[in-house]
């Protein structure tokens, strides 16, 4: 019986994206961590980004109406910042949510 070399995790990790269909899912969520970089410290400070859908609905709380009414405002502005990655699947819209106590 012949061995096999064990493979890279991250080669065997590609590939099970690449065939379960998760790739741009992943690719999609990788927004949400880059947030602050994308948006900037202010509006990072008041907003928190909680999920990305397959149509690409990227739904972010909010610390107050008055920064939702504001953020509203400046969506295609910010739909541009988080655009800006070549070669991630787009956002599309952002749905704003009061952020609630925790």
């Amino acid at each position: 019986m012949e061995r096999k070399r064990p493979e890279p995790i991250r080669g065997v990790l590609a590939t099970w994206l690449d065939e379960s269909g998760l790739r741009t899912r992943v690719a999609q969520a990788g927004i949400i961590p880059e947030w602050p970089r994308l948006v900037g410290p202010q509006i990072a400070s008041v907003t928190t980004p909680a999920f990305v859908t397959a149509d690409g609905t990227l739904f972010v709380e909010v610390a107050t109406n008055a920064w939702m009414n504001e953020l509203s405002l400046m969506e295609p502005e910010l739909l541009r910042a988080v655009n800006r990655e070549p070669g991630r699947p787009r956002v599309i819209r952002i749905r704003w949510q009061l952020r609630h106590a925790r």
